[in-house]
């Protein structure tokens, strides 16, 4: 284990060294919230952020993406062959990246790279990025991650930890790609591993106990399919929802898209852009049929793939990682949280003599 000082000091300078080798995302004010954006010369990222409106799963997987071109001009050689636009892979650090949202992009990874199917796109992304987390000394309100399987100091899918020691940070090297980012930076005085490893278990401690919102997910694995999914509360749940698809936009672990060809002249570019399982048109048919047609099935899908589907299929946990974003951002109030508790808690019961089946959400 090695544990780098950085002064507050030699940030900047650092941050402008390191701007020669690589392209560097990080978290800037925008308006009256944060946006993970490309750092051009003379931005900073702002280390004093809460949290982002978006994570910056973005530099991975662009919101609009241009992934393949071709030409009908029949003078070329390559007319009628769609062939993918030059890629840049000149190394990228995501700098100041919550352990949550990190998380995130491990368990985005398990959907776009595979051992039968690699996303060219995805996958070159992410072999070019350095990730640099910022630990979280002070939760929010909001912040379930610690029983969502992340938490506010988690190291997964980090290459370097940053600990906000108020005039210092302390950078815990996590990985090769870590080292050589601060070594490119300048950022080599080394700390006592041991005495700087106590100071930041200390202080993770005391951030774990500054959640207090939580979600149980124990019975989740246990449950059938069949038992959650005919349960009666989903009715309940989808009945405020007016599908407009927020939750999906700012969530980190969403990775659903569309495929959209647009032609100008004899060139025609196809690309992907970023969508959400939420309004009906999603699942359309080009017959007119639509197998989630209805609102309470696009609900019970949403919620059923992040809490049920994604942990049976890759047995990974649940496919969230409790930043709050979408209980924040939701017009209308759905809590993943209240609903995750719900289905883990949930019991089929027999009909009663009423011949009604019991079952609510509160």
């Amino acid at each position: 284990m090695e544990i780098i000082k950085i002064k507050k000091s030699d940030w900047a300078g650092g941050i402008d060294k390191s701007r020669k080798t690589y392209h560097l995302f990080g978290p800037v004010k925008h308006k009256n919230h944060h946006i993970f954006r490309q750092l051009e010369n003379n931005i900073y990222p702002d280390m004093e952020y809460m949290s982002s409106v978006l994570s910056p799963k973005s530099v991975l997987f662009p919101q609009s993406q241009k992934i393949l071109v071709t030409s009908a001009d029949a003078s070329g050689k390559a007319c009628h062959i769609f062939t993918p636009p030059e890629q840049d892979h000149t190394p990228r650090a995501v700098i100041g990246i919550r352990p949550c949202d990190a998380k995130a992009v491990q368990l985005v990874k398990l959907n776009f790279d595979t051992k039968e199917y690699q996303d060219p796109y995805w996958c070159s992304a992410f072999e070019a990025t350095t990730f640099v987390g910022l630990a979280v000394n002070t939760p929010s309100v909001l912040d379930f991650s610690t029983s969502a399987g992340s938490g506010p100091f988690a190291q997964e899918g980090l290459d370097v930890l940053l600990v906000d020691c108020k005039d210092h940070y302390l950078a815990k090297i996590l990985s090769q790609k870590g080292k050589e980012f601060l070594n490119t930076a300048g950022f080599n005085e080394k700390e006592d591993p041991k005495a700087a490893d106590q100071v930041i278990q200390q202080m993770k401690i005391s951030a774990e106990k500054a959640i207090c919102s939580v979600i149980q997910t124990q019975h989740l694995k246990k449950k059938t399919v069949l038992e959650l999914y005919e349960a009666p509360f989903w009715e309940d749940i989808a009945f405020s929802c007016i599908s407009c698809g927020t939750c999906a936009y700012v969530c980190p672990t969403c990775w659903c898209f569309d495929i959209q060809d647009e032609t100008q002249g004899k060139t025609a570019v196809r690309f992907r852009n970023w969508d959400t399982c939420m309004p009906a048109l999603f699942t359309r048919h080009s017959s007119g049929h639509n197998p989630r047609g209805e609102k309470i099935q696009r609900v019970r899908q949403r919620f059923m793939h992040k809490l049920k589907y994604f942990d049976d299929k890759y047995d990974q946990g649940i496919m969230c990682i409790g930043c709050g974003r979408c209980v924040e951002k939701c017009p209308v109030n759905i809590d993943i949280r209240d609903i995750c508790n719900l289905m883990n808690a949930y019991k089929p019961e027999k009909e009663s003599d009423a011949g009604e089946i019991k079952g609510e959400i509160k």
